[in-house]
């Protein structure tokens, strides 16, 4: 996999990662002490943690899908987390066999997984890439070695959003997106989802504190921030929703029923 000859990264375990708290909600093995500790505490401040997370699964799944099936073959997913099946590539490839799909990601046990569970399909290639979401350079630079950014891509960013500032000296999500974006041709896809305070703003106001005080920033945004990552693109139907309503199956129509998940969701093509 692209990135397997890098030089070993150490694996901080004295602090939470926003991957291995995910990936403690949705049930997974690859996480420490100090993840399920954080994990545990905003579910005892936001009971919808876990139903979220699963319902951001979901959706990954049923965007993937769409776009696959509107004739995408090629797919960047940033902040992937640790791999949980049935994840992106097989989603795509499961469409369409040839998909090339990279997982970008900069916490070094992803690195460490990637190259034992990510394995994709005989026809299509699976590859990974240990960079930051920040460095948009190095990112693009190591994804082009199996995209050819030449041709439409989908650029998946399912609950990263929330972890990157607003500030124009910091991490300027929004000019951040901006750049990704340029960098597609025509006919490209952007996913993504966001942690919203419009739905549960108490519950979200102290799961924001608990990430903060653990040394993890995070930044829920109202709609009308979350629809500004998709300017100068066309939504698809039904446009910017709740997770839960994106397009739902039997199964996320049934998990409504459980209660909100305060996360956004939406797909739109550069035209």
């Amino acid at each position: 996999m692209t990135g397997s000859d890098a030089a070993p990264v150490e694996i901080d375990t004295s602090r939470p990662h926003p991957a291995r708290v995910y990936d403690w909600w949705l049930g997974g093995k690859d996480n420490y002490p100090v993840d399920e500790e954080l994990a545990r505490k905003i579910l005892s401040l936001d009971k919808t943690a876990v139903r979220g997370a699963r319902a951001n699964r979901r959706f990954m799944h049923r965007a993937v899908r769409a776009v696959a099936e509107a004739g995408i073959r090629q797919f960047l997913d940033i902040g992937t987390g640790i791999p949980t099946e049935p994840n992106l590539h097989q989603v795509a490839q499961g469409v369409a066999p040839d998909s090339r799909v990279v997982y970008a990601d900069n916490d070094p046990i992803v690195l460490r997984h990637a190259q034992a569970l990510l394995h994709g399909s005989a026809e299509g290639s699976t590859e990974y890439v240990h960079a930051d979401v920040r460095d948009i350079d190095t990112l693009l630079e190591r994804a082009a070695e199996s995209l050819d950014f030449s041709q439409p891509i989908a650029l998946s960013l399912v609950a990263l959003t929330h972890y990157l500032g607003d500030e124009a000296d910091g991490d300027d999500v929004h000019g951040l997106l901006q750049k990704y974006v340029a960098a597609l041709v025509p006919g490209s896809y952007l996913i993504l989802s966001q942690v919203t305070p419009d739905l549960n703003p108490e519950a979200i106001a102290k799961a924001a504190g608990a990430f903060r005080a653990s040394g993890t920033p995070f930044y829920p945004r109202p709609i009308t921030e979350f629809q500004r990552f998709f300017e100068g693109l066309e939504l698809l139907g039904p446009g910017v929703i709740p997770v839960t309503g994106w397009r739902p199956e039997a199964e996320d129509v049934a998990a409504q029923a459980e209660g909100i998940v305060p996360v956004y969701a939406g797909v739109a093509v550069k035209r």
